[in-house]
């Protein structure tokens, strides 16, 4: 059965909010990557580089807390309250697209579900609600 965990959005301060969640929830980052570590990343600002990417962190019971920075040289923009996405991790990639095709119906596919540069099935909609999703599978080979 897939998982479901909050993806939050900040305005360049993901490192900052992290370092604090962690005194709180104590435990290590599973993952931190840099969007100067992207293929692209001539794309990105050059005061942007060392920005976050990617980012979690366990919280309890399997639930993993995940964020990303948004960048102005991406015209990402940061709303309070609109900042966070709702992230499914599938069991197979047979189960993420049943449930990426089942969510976007009636919405709209923001990233087209494929094969990312980080090893995942990855795909990004709004659906017919307005609630933000990320659907993703992880190879296990990239596990």
């Amino acid at each position: 059965m897939a998982t479901i965990n909050p993806y939050l959005i900040f305005a360049g301060n993901t490192e900052e909010a992290f370092k604090f969640y962690k005194s709180v929830f104590g435990g290590e980052f599973l993952d931190l990557k840099r969007f100067k570590d992207i293929p692209e990343n001539e794309k990105v600002g050059p005061d942007e580089k060392e920005k976050i990417m990617h980012i979690s962190l366990p919280i309890r019971k399997g639930n993993i807390l995940m964020a990303s920075d948004a960048l102005d040289s991406m015209g990402d923009k940061v709303t309070t309250g609109d900042n966070f996405q709702l992230s499914v991790e599938a069991e197979s990639k047979e189960e993420a697209t049943k449930l990426f095709n089942g969510l976007s119906n009636g919405g709209k596919v923001t990233v087209p579900l494929a094969d990312a540069f980080w090893g995942a099935y990855f795909g990004m909609l709004n659906d017919k609600f307005g609630i933000q999703w990320m659907v993703s599978y992880t190879h296990p080979q990239n596990q």
